[in-house]
Order: structure tokens, then C-alpha cells, then sequence
């Protein structure tokens, strides 16, 4: 008699059926939170696992191993955001504007009561390659905000000679304060006085 498919043959043990198919997408996003909230070294693998609902098994063979899921974490964290940036900066009326409602939104964001500060901002990591690829994903976004201050130079919102780089340097420097504040316990109203002070540097317009 033909046995059903999948039956075992006689004498073999019975065929595993293939393993419980997860969402990937889900799974990332709570990779995620984790990573957020304790950092990349203090997060084992086992912290993974009970997060995302599956085996450590289907994390390597979906992820790769724990760097790699980390860094797929970041990618997934930082997406959203960046087209937020690159939005505001293009859509607002001046650059100074621009600025401002980046820094005021941060002080929402980075206080959010179930994930404080910036995953990226406060990242750190004893491994040095690892800790390279954090510097660069950092340093993203201060080329994205000199091109925007070098246009505005172009388009007499700063004065001539206005050190484009250097604004980029100050502004990201104040994210990445208020990203630390954020982390360790700072109110949003603190974090809006920090962004309200920080436009009081801004550059004086064109006379």
C-alpha cells in the first residue's frame, strides 16, 4: 500500500515537517528594540531569540550572525528617519527653519518613554571594525546638512564665507548632546531649551 506523502519508511525515524516560518519584518523591529535599549555588547543572543519569538537557528540562517542583525537593526532604525531629514531640509523655507524643526522634533522623539535617546547616536562598541561602521553611519548625516548650509550660502540665507562644515559639526554635535540627555533621562522641555538655544547661534543673515 503507497504511503501518504511525508510518512517515514519503515524502519527510518518520521520526516521533520519544515520549520514554523516567522516575520521577518516583525522580528527585525523587535531586534530592534532590543538593540535600542541595551546597546550591542549587552544584548546576548539569547536576549534576541526571546525577543523575536523564534531559535537562535533561524537567526543565523535569516540574519546571519548577531553583527550582522545589528546592523540590519540600524539600517531599519535609520531609514525612516533619513528620508524625514532629507525631507525637512528640502521642503522647509530656509535652512534656519529647517534646523530648528529637526532639533524640535528630536526633543520628541529622542524622550519617548519606551525608547529613550538615539540608537546610533549613543551606539558604541568594543569592536573596532564594528565601531568604524557606527563613526560612518554618524557622519551621514553631517554631509546631508552641509549641503544644505552650502546652498543656502549660494542663496544669500548665510553670509559669504559662512564655514558650511563647521555649522554641519555644531548642529549634529547638539543632536547627538541632546541624544545623550534624551538617554539618560532628560525632559522634552529641557531638550526644547537646548534646541531653542542652540538657533540663537545661528549665523546672521545677509545685511
Amino acid at each position: 500500500m503507497k504511503k501518504p506523502n511525508g510518512a517515514a519508511a519503515e524502519g527510518q525515524p518520521p520526516v521533520r515537517g519544515r520549520p514554523r516560518s516567522f516575520d521577518r519584518e516583525a522580528a527585525l523591529e523587535r531586534a530592534m528594540q532590543v538593540f535600542w535599549r541595551h546597546g550591542y555588547e549587552a544584548t546576548s543572543v539569547s536576549d534576541l531569540t526571546r525577543a523575536m519569538g523564534i531559535n537562535p537557528p533561524s537567526l543565523y540562517a535569516a540574519f546571519g550572525d548577531k553583527e550582522h542583525l545589528y546592523l540590519a537593526a540600524l539600517e531599519r532604525y535609520e531609514q525612516g528617519r533619513r528620508e524625514n531629514v532629507v525631507q525637512q531640509l528640502e521642503e522647509a523655507a530656509t535652512a534656519r527653519e529647517a534646523i530648528e524643526g529637526l532639533l524640535l522634533a528630536a526633543a520628541g522623539e529622542l524622550t519617548n518613554a519606551e525608547c529613550r535617546g538615539c540608537m546610533l547616536s549613543t551606539a558604541q562598541c568594543g569592536d573596532e571594525r564594528l565601531q568604524s561602521t557606527l563613526a560612518e553611519r554618524r557622519a551621514a548625516p553631517k554631509r546631508v546638512l552641509k549641503a544644505r548650509f552650502d546652498r543656502a550660502v549660494r542663496e544669500g540665507e548665510l553670509p559669504r564665507g559662512t564655514d558650511a562644515g563647521a555649522l554641519a559639526d555644531f548642529y549634529t554635535t547638539v543632536f547627538q548632546g541632546m541624544a545623550i540627555q534624551g538617554r539618560d533621562g532628560a525632559s522634552r522641555k529641557s531638550l526644547v531649551a537646548t534646541a531653542r538655544a542652540a538657533m540663537r547661534a545661528w549665523p546672521k543673515g545677509v545685511n
